[in-house]
């Protein structure tokens, strides 16, 4: 989770080590760090806090040095000092690294190095692995004849590893050297004019380059002032790859926004264009998909579909499942991806596997992708970033476009998400019994979607208000039913996330099955009520928590007629198609969370604890 940058140039690498920070610091920002190579001296500043605090150290020290290496952190081992924040320099004063990952060997690997006289000065486990670089780099010096000395002991260490790392190392011997590595945490190389860096995320170097080298799982990277050069852990050399950044800097600035998320609010109509932009038939009746990797017959083939994620992107996946199933009636598992790797959950052979992920670098959906095909089965993948290593592994996928984003709480990637589930509950329907008159009724809805959210955004001001009578309370329920209850629990986790609130996302009708407890006049609620079916269940259960005085807020599509003064405060959704609905119901929540957490004084692009990419356990 934490942002790694590493430049070897001939510009100052502390400014551009810093500008990188400052871009990758939704990844961490309990402490940030750099160290910079003048000539064999390592000279180091680290700060708790955010990058800013940084900067003011940095700007004491002068650094002219035009090869470094700079860190931010989300805490793993060890509390939130200037100790813990990397770099960290190992005891003779040889190295210096910074990690993404967890080392999970590291307490056997320090009582190793404890008892041959290494000191350690924090409470982390890349400290441990700093200094076992600095121990094989004085044990056999003659073992690396003919190869780099300093390439060759980050190597050898790195076999006695266990766990995940991203790592950018530094040495007194090699100026003007770095060597990098990765193992299920990203690294991605910038091949600049005359320089290269190394970083955990292309926002980090997009401002230099747009080429750039995917690190694979169990690659090194060799930067020197003359070039680089990519190796294994067995010493084989590897061809580089050199891809483009689609996208450019100023796709990742605010703008004229005040923050991140929202502007990716209000991104989510070009998003949602973006997103389904040629994926449907010339004659306008379904989607098609030009990366799955597999044939129709062999989609058609398939008897049971299993998505895995985490977080919102799980969410994503349960409104994908009452789509498939509603549409397609091909009956679908959603689990967490944390947990399927753990379980030995029974599979039929027919089965198709989902992963989703913003990033593509979940770590935990990563495992469960990789637990999927070690066990034979094919696993398509929904993610928003090129060369990520979701990406990569999957047999087949279908990228998002959604563009960069910043902002810690997924807004603008979840409702194209929603949407992609939209669009695959579709292709799976019309290979089984949907009529070409639906599909196309179907498609339009899709097509209509952003446009309809752009008339939900229209009412921010009026839900900024709403915000604000809400924003004194310290507990909120989130009610839905069917494809809007995955929605109350992304609406309770987006307030839970950047506001501090306690909230909860429930089925409306399970309120009375325990929840209802909870309920008072210091506990509002709010309700997904859209005109349907189901419509007078949804008021049965706003009048139960009425009886018992809590507030409500309701969020009603047009034309639903709400008994009067039943809600306190009422959102009007327009009326759409059962595949859109989700999208739609999406806006409110995010508004009211963006606004209740500006209300309190939060941080609603930096939430305290949490991290953009969960490249860790």
């Amino acid at each position: 989770m934490c942002g790694i940058v590493g430049y070897v140039g001939k510009q100052n690498a502390v400014s551009i080590i810093l500008e990188g920070l400052k871009r990758l610091e939704y990844r961490g920002y309990d402490s940030a760090g750099v160290c910079v190579q003048q000539g064999r001296r390592l000279d180091v500043a680290k700060k708790a806090g955010r990058v800013e605090n940084l900067a003011k150290v940095a700007a004491k020290h002068r650094f002219t040095a035009t090869t470094g290496i700079g860190h931010t952190r989300w805490a793993t081992h060890g509390g939130v000092t200037d100790a813990n924040a990397h770099p960290h320099v190992s005891s003779d004063g040889k190295f210096a690294l910074i990690h993404n990952g967890v080392i999970e060997n590291y307490a056997q690997m320090k009582t190793f190095l404890a008892g041959k006289g290494f000191a350690f000065q924090s409470e982390t486990d890349t400290e441990v692995l700093c200094n076992l670089i600095a121990y094989h780099y004085a044990k056999e010096p003659a073992r690396a004849k003919g190869r780099n000395r300093f390439l060759e002991s980050v190597r050898k260490t790195l076999r006695h590893v266990e766990g995940t790392y991203g790592i950018a190392v530094l040495c007194t011997d090699f100026p003007g050297e770095i060597v990098g590595a990765r193992k299920a945490s990203p690294l991605i190389l910038g091949v600049g004019d005359g320089e290269y860096i190394l970083a955990s995320d292309a926002s980090a170097l997009v401002s230099r380059t747009q080429n750039v080298v995917y690190l694979k799982d169990g690659e090194l990277a060799h930067l020197t002032p003359k070039g680089f050069s990519l190796s294994t852990l067995d010493q084989a050399d590897v061809s580089p790859v050199v891809d483009r950044i689609t996208w450019s800097i100023a796709d990742s600035e605010l703008g004229s926004h005040a923050h991140f998320m929202e502007k990716e609010i209000f991104e989510q109509p070009a998003a949602l264009e973006n997103a389904m932009r040629g994926r449907f038939s010339a004659d306008g009746s379904t989607a098609q998909f030009g990366g799955l990797n597999i044939s129709a017959g062999e989609f058609r083939e398939m008897e049971r579909f299993m998505f895995c994620a985490c977080g919102t992107a799980w969410h994503a996946c349960l409104v994908t499942e009452h789509l498939i199933e509603r549409f397609a009636r091909v009956p679908v598992e959603v689990d967490y991806a944390s947990e399927f790797r753990y379980r030995n959950s029974p599979l039929d052979p027919r089965t198709l596997f989902f992963v989703m992920s913003q990033s593509g670098e979940t770590i935990d959906t990563l495992a469960a992708l990789r637990e999927a095909k070690r066990k034979g089965y094919r696993v398509m993948a929904v993610n928003n970033v090129v060369g990520s290593s979701i990406a990569r592994e999957a047999d087949g996928g279908i990228y998002q476009h959604a563009g960069p984003e910043v902002g810690v709480a997924s807004t603008k990637a979840f409702t194209s998400q929603l949407l992609i589930g939209a669009m695959i509950a579709l292709y799976v329907a019309r290979m089984r019994d949907m009529s070409f008159s639906d599909g196309v009724e179907y498609v339009n809805a899709l097509k209509g979607a952003p446009d309809l959210v752009r008339q939900m955004l229209k009412q921010a001001p009026r839900i900024k208000a709403i915000a604000k009578r809400y924003a004194h309370y310290h507990d909120m329920l989130f009610l839905g039913r069917l494809s809007l209850f995955p929605l109350a629990l992304e609406g309770a986790l987006k307030l839970k996330e950047i506001s501090y609130l306690h909230a909860e996302g429930y089925p409306a009708a399970e309120m009375k099955h325990g929840p209802i407890a909870l309920i008072s006049e210091k506990c509002p609620s709010v309700f997904f009520a859209p005109k349907g079916e189901i419509f007078s269940k949804i008021v049965s259960s706003m009048q139960e928590i009425k009886a018992r005085k809590g507030p409500i807020i309701a969020i009603a599509t047009a034309g639903a007629e709400l008994p009067p003064g039943l809600a306190d405060d009422v959102i009007l959704m327009p009326e759409c198609h059962e595949a859109v609905l989700p999208i739609i119901a999406s806006i409110p929540v995010q508004l009211l969370s963006y606004y209740i957490a500006l209300e309190r004084g939060c941080d609603v692009d930096k939430p305290r604890n949490l991290a953009k990419s969960v490249t860790v356990e």
